[in-house]
């Protein structure tokens, strides 16, 4: 099994706890790490907009990205959330294998 890192902004604080709690208790994935104060710039809808968000970074398997995915959509305001998987290509095998064993397979 290979972890991963899943990536997901949301528009505010509450939103981000509430979304991070859900999934970790679900054991969706093993952390979460909610990183206040991100500043984005981008497009939407034909213009260019900037707006403060939270970063949400998710640890888990990589078996787990789809179900973990569409739990994220059912809990976020917006109707097309960032959410992206990145390969976890190395790390320490201990953390590694905390990841697999707090999540649900």
């Amino acid at each position: 099994m290979s972890a991963i890192m899943v990536y997901v902004t949301v528009p505010d604080l509450p939103q981000a706890e509430r979304i991070a709690q859900t999934i970790v208790a679900e054991r969706l994935a093993a952390c979460a790490n909610i990183l206040p104060g991100m500043q984005s710039v981008y497009h939407w809808q034909g213009k260019i907009e900037t707006g403060a968000e939270v970063v949400l970074i998710f640890k888990t398997q990589e078996t787990l990205f789809m179900p973990l995915r569409d739990k994220i959509k059912t809990l976020h305001s917006h109707d097309t959330p960032c959410i992206i998987a990145l390969p976890i290509a190395a790390g320490d095998q201990n953390y590694l294998d905390w990841i697999i064993a707090e999540t649900k397979a």
